[in-house]
């Protein structure tokens, strides 16, 4: 599927995905922190995909890690700072709400930072059962597989 506005596109076409662009952005991200390409290859395969471009340009990225029925969750969401402040996340946010593999599901989920505000707008809120979630969570796992095979940053 592909979404056009101006000079931007949001395509889900993997092909046209810029993984390098993706991983120069996602190895210095805090939730994703030196995650290594071919893991980040790995989840791409695995995923919706949504690219943002400006021309050829990818810009953005979102996937969405979904069994297609029930249940989805948003992860690696982003735009490039120098095409902040342009409506592209809402933008990206109301395509990947309206795709439709992804209507009629019973949950989503996904975790932020410093996003909530943005998700907001499409429904999204704190956790209503909070005790009812539970996590297992490993955010150095990268850089601890780095140290023990003594593999140096891609």
């Amino acid at each position: 599927m592909e979404w056009h506005r101006a000079n931007y596109v949001i395509s889900t076409d993997k092909a046209k995905l810029n993984f390098r662009a993706i991983h120069d952005f996602l190895k210095n991200s805090y939730w994703a922190k030196e995650i290594p390409f071919g893991i980040m290859r790995k989840s791409i395969d695995h995923s919706l995909c949504f690219g943002v471009y400006d021309a050829a340009a990818q810009v953005g990225f979102a996937r969405v890690i979904t069994d297609s029925a029930t249940f989805a969750y948003l992860a690696d969401v982003f735009i490039l700072e120098s095409h902040r402040g342009r409506g592209l996340s809402k933008w990206l946010m109301q395509c990947i709400m309206e795709h439709p593999e992804l209507q009629d599901l019973r949950r989503w989920m996904l975790a932020t930072k410093d996003a909530h505000g943005l998700y907001a707008q499409y429904g999204f809120t704190p956790l209503k059962n909070p005790e009812r979630i539970m996590e297992f969570h490993h955010p150095e796992v990268y850089v601890k597989m780095r140290t023990a095979k003594g593999l140096a940053a891609e």
